[in-house]
């Protein structure tokens, strides 16, 4: 009985407006229908849903009828299809204002946890919300493809349709950010972050996935998430393949470059003098990685580089007589391999140093 109560409340004027409509058989005028949206958009904002509301519509249609002669009553089909139509229509528009309002201010927290803004306590309030508990470790993973996502695609959807059948109610974060999709779990779950990496990659036809580490407190998600960033740039300068890549398997490059000028004079000293062969440093730097990557075989680097197995024999002798510094010899190896490693993260040649 009070939930029809409180239904009542938007009905004031709707019979009124019915019996006056039948009498004269006339359409309703503008102010009418502005009334009726407007009862509208406030039963929405009061959380009543549409299909109970039609409902209590089309009963008090059925009360007016009963007190309607003649030709008055012909015309009450009519009056209720545009006196609810004017109905649902506020309702609807209250419905996507509010969905509006919840997205900006999800796309608002989203964009203060992930670049570390907001008052801690504020953020962790407004965390609660959205599922998560800033008190605890987060780890984040962050998916990129061939073009960018928003939170509307096909691919983000079919990742959280995933995410949500497998998981179902727990304390998961799926949105994006760039383009990217990002996903934030509790540290403790990093089954949550695999299984997303696995969906994301197809998802996104072969995308790659960079997952960073757990760390605790609001500003653990941040950390996370940049050492995700980090992974998916160093793949890219250091041509890493693996789709899915670990910030905590990575983290002897983020310490080959903690002194970049110490890392600059490494480079510059042992493959500098490899800018005066022909063709400049690059070929050579190419024909190191490619050493190095297949574990100093001679032959299947040669086959990775489309070159003569007596080819990439003169190109190990070539550096070493420009470097002084012999490929096959393990303690050069590890300096020239090091010098390659920073030159790939430096950009070098292709930045000066």
């Amino acid at each position: 009985m009070a939930e029809q109560g409180g239904v009542e409340r938007y009905l004031e004027g709707y019979a009124r407006i019915l019996v006056g409509v039948c009498a004269t058989g006339r359409r309703l005028n503008r102010d009418e229908l502005e009334a009726l949206r407007g009862q509208g958009e406030r039963a929405a904002e009061a959380g009543i849903g549409l299909r109970l509301l039609v409902r209590a519509h089309l009963a008090a249609a059925q009360d007016v009828r009963a007190d309607l002669r003649g030709t008055a009553a012909d015309h009450l089909l009519s009056a209720v299809e545009q006196a609810v139509d004017a109905f649902a229509e506020g309702h609807e528009r209250a419905q996507r204002l509010a969905i509006r309002q919840q997205e900006a201010a999800r796309r608002e927290f989203i964009d203060d946890l992930l670049h570390g803004r907001s008052d801690v306590g504020r953020l962790a309030e407004r965390a609660e919300r959205f599922g998560l508990l800033l008190s605890h470790a987060h780890a984040v993973a962050v998916a990129q493809g061939a073009e960018p996502y928003d939170d509307g695609y096909s691919v983000t959807r079919s990742v959280e349709s995933s995410l949500a059948a497998r998981f179902g109610d727990r304390r998961i974060l799926l949105t994006t950010k760039n383009g990217r999709l990002i996903c934030i779990a509790p540290g403790d779950q990093a089954d949550v972050l695999s299984f997303f990496a696995k969906q994301a990659h197809a998802a996104t036809d072969g995308g790659r996935v960079a997952i960073g580490r757990a760390h605790p407190g609001v500003g653990g998600v941040v950390h996370s998430y940049e050492e995700a960033l980090n992974a998916l740039d160093l793949a890219e300068r250091m041509n890493l393949e693996d789709p899915v890549l670990r910030a905590a398997d990575l983290l002897v490059y983020p310490v080959l470059t903690r002194d970049r000028q110490a890392m600059a004079d490494l480079v510059r000293t042992v493959l500098g003098p490899l800018r005066q062969a022909r063709g400049g440093a690059q070929p050579l730097i190419d024909t190191l990685t490619a050493y190095f990557d297949t574990g100093c075989v001679a032959a299947e680097a040669a086959r990775q580089l489309s070159l003569s197995v007596r080819a990439m024999t003169y190109r190990l002798e070539r550096i070493h007589r420009l470097t002084g510094a012999d490929p096959g010899n393990p303690v050069d190896r590890y300096t020239l391999q090091t010098a390659v490693v920073g030159a790939r993260l430096l950009d070098w040649p292709a930045q000066d140093l």
